[in-house]
Order: C-alpha cells, then sequence, then structure tokens
C-alpha cells in the first residue's frame, strides 16, 4: 500500500493550512463567541475552490478528488470547526447529490453556483419527528400539474440561514414510507419557504442551524432530483459521503486539541520541570496521537473507495463513528491536561471538546453508524 500523498494533495494540504492558520484560526475565538456567520472565510474559500473541491471543473468546482476533500477539511476545522462544517455541508451534502443525480440541466443550473461558491446550499432531510428514522418524513409533496406543492417543517438545517438552495426531501407517498421519499431542488427565496429560529448551539456557535418551514410551496416539476421515489437512496448515498467530510472535520478537532494540549503542556511548570515530562500527561499525548492517526487513516480508505466508485457504506461510517468519538476522547484530555485553564474561555481547549460532540450526532449518530456497519459486517 502507498500511504504518501500526490503532489496534488500535498499542495491542497499546503494551501489550506496556510490559509487556515493565517486567515481562520486568529477569527475562531470571535467567531465562537458571537455567533457571527464568517461570510468572509466563506467568501475567500470559494476563492481557493473549496467550496466544491471534488466537483468536476466543468461544474465549477475544483476537479481534484476526495482524499483532497478530506485533506481540507481536516485542515480548516483544526482552526475553526465552525467554518469547516459550512464547507461540508456545501460539498458533501449539496454538491455530491447534484453531481450524482442532477439532470444536465441541473447541473449547470444549481450545481455550477455551488460548486464555485456562489452560492450556498443545505440539506433539509431531518425533521422534528424524522431524525435517525429517515423514513418517517412527514413533508408531503403533492402533484399538481407541472408542480409540486410541498408543507412542512424540516429541523437543525445546517446552513439554512444564509442558503440559496436546498437538497430536500419529501413524501410524495406515505403508504410507501421510505420508498416513497422524493428529493427536490428548492430555491429558498421563492414564496412560501421561511425561516425559523436561528439555534443557539453547545458548539459550532458561528455555523448557522434553523429550522425551513414550507407552506404551499410549489416547486417545478423539473426541480425533482431524480424520479419520484429515489429519495431514500439519495439521501444514503449522499451522507455515505457526507461522513468522509465529518470524519474530517472530526480529526481536525481532535488534532486541535492535541496540538493545543502539547503546546501547553510544555510550557506549563509543575513541581520544577514542564508538565510535559510527567509519564501521566505523556500517556494521554500520546493516546492522542495514536487515535489520530488511525482515524486520518480510516478517512483517506473511505474517500480512496469512493473516488474509486467502491461501495464505501461500511468504509464512512467506521471512520466517522471513530474519528469523532477521537475528537470527544481528545477534547476530554485536552482539558484534562490544562487543568483549570482548560476549563474557562481564555484557552480554545474547551471550545474543542464543546465543537467536538456533535460530530457523534449529525450526518448519522454514532449509534447509527454502528448499526450500518453491524448490517455490513453481518452480510458479509
Amino acid at each position: 500500500m502507498v500511504f504518501d500523498l500526490t503532489e496534488e494533495q500535498r499542495m491542497i494540504q499546503e494551501m489550506a493550512r496556510n490559509f487556515a492558520q493565517k486567515e481562520v484560526l486568529p477569527k475562531a475565538a470571535e467567531l465562537d463567541d458571537t455567533g457571527r456567520y464568517p461570510a468572509e472565510l466563506v467568501k475567500q474559500m470559494a476563492e481557493l475552490g473549496l467550496m466544491g473541491v471534488a466537483v468536476p471543473e466543468e461544474y465549477g468546482g475544483a476537479g481534484m478528488d476526495n482524499i483532497c476533500y478530506a485533506i481540507a477539511m481536516e485542515e480548516i476545522a483544526r482552526a475553526c470547526a465552525s467554518t469547516a462544517v459550512i464547507m461540508s455541508v456545501n460539498n458533501s451534502l449539496a454538491c455530491e447529490p447534484l453531481l450524482k443525480f442532477g439532470t444536465e440541466a441541473q447541473k449547470k443550473k444549481y450545481l455550477v453556483p455551488l460548486a464555485s461558491g456562489a452560492q450556498l446550499g443545505c440539506f433539509g432531510l431531518t425533521e422534528p419527528g424524522a431524525g435517525s428514522d429517515a423514513g418517517s418524513q412527514k413533508t408531503s409533496a403533492v402533484r399538481d400539474g407541472d408542480c409540486y406543492v410541498v408543507n412542512g417543517t424540516k429541523n437543525f438545517i445546517t446552513n439554512a440561514p444564509e442558503a440559496d438552495i436546498c437538497i430536500l426531501f419529501t413524501m410524495t407517498d406515505r403508504e410507501k414510507k421510505h420508498k416513497g421519499i422524493t428529493t427536490f431542488i428548492l430555491d429558498m427565496k421563492i414564496a412560501g419557504v421561511t425561516i425559523g429560529k436561528h439555534e443557539h448551539k453547545m458548539g459550532i456557535k458561528a455555523s448557522p442551524t434553523s429550522s425551513i418551514i414550507l407552506e404551499d410551496v410549489r416547486i417545478p416539476a423539473e426541480n425533482r432530483l431524480g424520479n419520484e421515489g429515489d429519495g431514500f437512496k439519495v439521501a444514503m448515498h449522499t451522507l455515505d459521503g457526507g461522513r468522509i467530510g465529518i470524519a474530517a472535520q472530526a480529526i481536525g478537532i481532535a488534532r486541535a486539541s492535541l496540538e493545543d494540549a502539547l503546546a501547553y503542556a510544555k510550557e506549563r511548570k509543575q513541581f520544577g520541570q514542564p508538565i510535559a515530562e510527567f509519564q501521566a500527561i505523556q500517556w494521554m499525548l500520546a493516546d492522542m496521537a495514536t487515535e489520530i492517526d488511525a482515524s486520518r487513516l480510516l478517512a483517506y480508505r473511505a474517500a480512496w473507495l469512493k473516488d474509486r466508485k467502491a461501495r464505501h457504506s461500511k468504509e464512512s461510517a467506521m471512520a466517522k463513528l471513530y474519528a469523532s468519538e477521537t475528537a470527544m476522547r481528545a477534547g476530554v484530555k485536552g482539558i484534562q491536561i490544562h487543568g483549570g485553564y482548560g476549563y474557562v474561555k481564555e484557552y480554545p481547549a474547551e471550545r474543542h471538546f464543546r465543537d467536538a460532540k456533535i460530530t457523534e450526532i449529525y450526518e448519522g449518530t454514532s449509534e447509527i453508524q454502528r448499526l450500518v456497519i453491524a448490517s455490513a459486517i453481518l452480510k458479509d
């Protein structure tokens, strides 16, 4: 097996790391404090090709592979998890389903502006009563001539307050349950679309999250993504790829915990020596470093499979599960190494801990990842 990055992969790593360190990291604490949407950083990411990394150039993207995407996501997340998830949703949850399932006309009209960063996308699957159970959708779409009339509410939608386009999941045949789900490309500016309250979250505070309320929204039939009843397939394929992005985000957060804790341990002195000299601290740092490396290899394997158009549901779930739980463990250890200073906002350790938790929840909880993995290995 070859573990060396290609020249292109090294290039995007260097570019994303420089941007993250120089532009994103200096703003991370302020963004966490205020919850301000980082419009200027999103614009810069668009200029750097980071809003459609693995989308072909003909559709407005950077034309790179999914390992490049994972690399870039890790670097941005190491600096600011909020900024990273804005990027992740646009890449994985908005661009990917359009690239995979969109018609040529849909790609030209919607994918090009999303992948180039001229517009921002979101993913409307979760509802107040349908989280992990995607088949319990209540949002309805009823055909009326050359339109579908849509009513319902979507919940916890990342990017929604700033989004131009939503990949929207609806029920066109409730009796068929998950086989009755249909996907649409929703223009967020059309009549009947209302943005609900902005959620005040424990972490990733600068990532805008809200509900979307749909009241007699008329979506043209030409905006249907795939056929009626294809929605569950669209969602599952999209989430398989999205979990690679969230794994990479979790790795970046974990790396932040490790790197900040390592720097602190070298400076902080107790009993006449840096605390990095104590075995108790060294073992925590060793565990963090080992788990981060293992997480990265899992994420790269899933991305490698995706690039080869091979099935990667199990591998993406493994990467997302392990990386997100690694991020949480690293967050706990990072605070512990900082001691009392880890518990106050003057140091970033507590922010990394708060940001890490959501990676175990969104785009499939850790429990759902275990179900996906178990289902795959039981079929083998």
